[in-house]
């Protein structure tokens, strides 16, 4: 085990604040005597107990005797467990002031607080995860949908890790038997074998490569959502839209212009898709002070957008600020919405076809919900284009590992150069080598402790 001799360590791992149960974890090789120092149930001691199994009792401040609280606490031996560890975790009743009383004692008897991820860390460690499922507990804690939870949960049962794996064995076994046919050859022309088989494996694993990076646009909105704004003169629905795909009434709606003054941003799914909508302030010209810091807000919501829903009053005939804002989204992925379709109609739709095409074009009526549905049918399809359906698929969702395999597949490009220029194929080896080490480093393989520290500090405390 890599990491016996550590510290023992202790966190709170429930989620701050008030609930039914708190939990304290508690992972290491003293793990099970320091909770028996708190423990109290009669002359039952836990360290005793076998292991996976849960007990009922109390945790008592060895120093007064007081007791802290009525408990059940679980058993865990190594290597069964997520670090491979001994672990301990202390149900406690939820609270802040239990469970904080819980860990106090626990340090105070022994225990190191846990660093954010240190558990995942000794998982990762002790060989229990590889990089990628590390990676994913996060993923899966932060998930904001079905979809994102189920490529969370893909990505932590190792379907990334093995693809990876196989990519690997691949390019292991061709520099084994490139080795082979040069240590020793039985015909005149084997270094054209080689060459020759170089070449083959390297257009099929990059081939494999580029498979997994096509994958990459998707992952990254099930895993990261879209930063959508909602941008518009002022009154035209914005806010109005924004509460009706949250269903809720989030922001304030009046028939008064401006009532928007700051960005107001939410999380919402739309069929699978994560997006982060960002109400803005109408954007217009004004001497209001407040309003005018709200514009700038908007603007800059309005650069950082990977999409917009850009309303138009269909009420009222096109204005200049209409026409400024279809100008200055032009290069943005937009949907137009034509709001208020209920009332009579000012605006037709082939007055806008100078700045936009036919099909980027959504009618709706906030009042009666008609065009909601459509609308929501366009976003998914906007970022999807009929993959919503592959819940199998394995997607790459890192930026990280979508970086380190575009190495790999330059580096495969260096192979493939050097076949072509009919260079030796020792120093062709050196690429195909380095290809086999960037994948290695997706999983973890000789992974710098800056970068370790840097992914594992992202985690909350007590995971």
């Amino acid at each position: 085990m890599i990491t016996s001799g550590f510290d023992t360590i202790a966190a709170i791992s429930s989620a701050p604040g008030e609930g039914a149960i708190g939990i304290v974890r508690l992972s290491g090789d003293n793990a099970l005597a320091i909770a028996d120092k708190v423990y109290h149930l009669g002359k039952k001691k836990l360290s005793t107990q076998d292991s996976h199994t849960i007990h009922y009792g109390h945790i008592v401040d060895p120093e007064n005797g007081q007791e802290i609280d009525e408990v059940m606490v679980t058993v865990m031996r190594e290597p069964k467990t997520f670090t491979r560890e001994d672990i301990v975790e202390i149900n406690t009743h939820g609270g802040i002031v239990a469970t904080n009383r819980v860990l106090e004692l626990v340090l105070r008897e022994g225990a190191t607080l846990a660093e954010p991820g240190e558990f995942t860390k000794r998982a990762f460690l002790n060989g229990r995860i590889d990089l990628t499922q590390a990676e994913a507990v996060m993923d899966l804690i932060r998930a904001k949908t079905d979809r994102s939870m189920d490529l969370a949960v893909k990505q932590l049962d190792g379907n990334l890790s093995h693809l990876i794996e196989n990519l690997r064995q691949d390019i292991l076994d061709t520099l084994a038997q490139v080795e082979v046919n040069i240590d020793y050859p039985e015909y005149d022309d084997v270094e054209e074998m080689t060459l020759k088989l170089l070449s083959e494996k390297t257009k099929l694993i990059k081939e494999r490569i580029e498979g997994l990076l096509s994958t990459a646009k998707q992952g990254k909105i099930l895993r990261d959502g879209i930063s959508t704004a909602i941008v518009g003169r002022p009154n035209v629905g914005k806010s109005s839209l924004l509460n009706t795909l949250l269903h809720e009434d989030k922001a304030i709606v009046t028939d008064i212009e401006g009532t928007t003054r700051d960005t107001v941003e939410e999380y919402i799914n739309i069929r699978g898709v994560p997006l982060k909508l960002v109400d803005t302030a109408g954007i217009r010209e004004t001497e209001d002070v407040v309003e005018r810091i709200g514009v700038e807000r908007s603007k800059k919501a309005l650069e950082e957008a990977e999409l917009v829903l850009l309303l138009l009053n269909q009420a009222e005939p096109l204005t200049d600020g209409d026409r400024a804002l279809l100008e200055l989204t032009q290069d943005h992925k937009r949907i137009i919405i034509m709001n208020k379709i209920d009332l009579p109609n000012q605006l037709m739709k082939e007055s806008l076809l100078e700045w936009v095409e036919e099909d980027e074009i959504i009618a709706t009526s906030m009042t009666t919900q008609e065009g909601i549905s459509e609308l929501e049918a366009k976003i998914a399809d906007y970022f999807f284009s009929g993959q919503s359906g592959e819940r199998d698929a394995t997607y790459v969702s890192n930026a990280r590992h979508i970086d380190l395999l575009q190495k790999a597949s330059q580096a495969l490009d260096e192979v493939a150069m050097g076949v072509e220029m009919g260079m030796p194929v020792d120093l062709i080896q050196i690429d195909f080598t380095r290809a086999w080490e960037i994948l290695g480093e997706i999983i973890g393989e000789n992974a710098p402790d800056e970068l370790l520290t840097q992914l594992f500090s992202q985690f909350c405390l007590g995971k």
